[in-house]
């Protein structure tokens, strides 16, 4: 214990008469302190790792030094010359630039990978000059590229017109139509005309009768033919299977509008695949569920059901909207407020509709 603290006193001495005196042998036992200690440290360090500003300060002092000196940094001189020369280049040069064009944002990739595939038959030029509409500047070449680039070719060449896409496009002035069956209780088997349009969706009841025979289909033919007389878009179309109950009047009722009546080929149900659809769809979600008792029954069933149909059932083929609707989609309602929904019941609560309270 004596010895430790008449080490520290005398440290603390000394330490006081250098600083005081600071005499040139005193520097000089510095620096082969500061020496020692740098060796130590180089045994212990494989590679130093300095930073960008210490690298330009040995770099500097290297300048000021003889080479004579240089020993006493922990790198090599030719280290040093290499950092000086660094140094230099950095100090007379222009910043760096990649040569070329700069790239494209990947939001116009993008879109023009959106209109090559919803346009296959737009060549570069079409999609450049539809681009320039948006106010996107791009070239033809590099349009060309973004396409070969991510495998699509140009026009002609990016795939056909599907049949999804081509019933899409002349669906706007399609009708189809066709009959289904209903048993009574009293097993009276009862026919039932619909048609429904292929664009909307939008379903039409013609009427029910136990015999559908050539003057009731030239009635029901005519009844729909004045209700089609005002539309902003005219029917062109009307898609019929070879059942015996279609007689040539009911077909010249329509061809007299200017709607071309197409006969469906024999035994081929898909081809009038959207009426045998809501056929399906009918007998799902109401007649499976509901005993009818005789033809006014039915038709009171299916007036409610097509109602519901066209103005609150929602389909997946419009986006889960409803084939007839004038009311703007709606904010969503907080938990707090879940009695701001209302419930109908329609069909005896069968089918449950939703709306917003008042």
């Amino acid at each position: 214990m004596f010895w430790s603290v008449l080490y520290i006193a005398l440290r603390r001495i000394l330490e006081l008469v250098l600083l005081r005196s600071r005499f040139d042998e005193s520097k000089e036992l510095e620096i082969v302190v500061l020496r020692h200690q740098l060796d130590v440290l180089r045994r212990q360090v494989s590679r130093a790792q300095p930073k960008p500003a210490e690298r330009f300060f040995l770099a500097a002092a290297s300048r000021l030094l003889p080479r004579r000196c240089w020993p006493a940094f922990f790198v090599t001189p030719e280290t040093l010359l290499r950092w000086h020369r660094e140094l230099i280049a950095r100090r007379w040069s222009y910043p760096h630039r990649s040569p070329g064009r700069p790239a494209l944002a990947d939001a116009t990739t993008e879109l023009v990978l959106r209109l090559a595939r919803e346009n296959p038959r737009w060549g570069y030029e079409r999609i450049t000059g539809e681009l320039k509409n948006l106010g996107i500047t791009v070239s033809p070449t590099t349009v060309r590229k973004i396409l070969r680039d991510h495998g699509l070719g140009p026009a002609g060449n990016r795939g056909g017109l599907s049949w999804r896409e081509f019933l899409r496009a002349q669906a706007a002035g399609v009708l189809a139509v066709d009959f289904f069956t209903v048993e009574t209780i009293s097993l009276r088997r009862l026919y039932v005309l619909f048609f429904i349009e292929l664009d909307s969706r939008r379903l039409h009841l013609a009427g029910c009768t136990a015999k559908p025979n050539a003057m009731w289909m030239t009635q029901q033919a005519r009844n729909l033919a004045w209700t089609l007389s005002g539309r902003a878009t005219p029917v062109r179309y009307l898609i019929r299977d070879r059942d015996s109950k279609f007689t040539r009047a009911f077909d010249e009722i329509f061809n007299s509008e200017g709607i071309r009546v197409i006969r469906t080929p024999v035994r081929s149900p898909k081809a009038n695949a959207y009426a045998e659809r809501c056929v399906g769809t009918i007998r799902r979600e109401c007649l499976d569920w509901i005993l009818i008792r005789g033809r006014r029954h039915l038709e009171h069933v299916l007036g409610v059901y097509v109602e519901h149909y066209n103005a609150h059932r929602p389909h997946r083929s419009l986006g889960l909207r409803p084939p007839r609707t004038e009311q703007p989609t709606l904010r969503l309602i907080t938990p707090a407020r879940q009695d701001a929904v209302q419930r109908r019941d329609r069909l005896g609560g069968l089918i449950h509709e939703y709306t917003r309270a008042a």
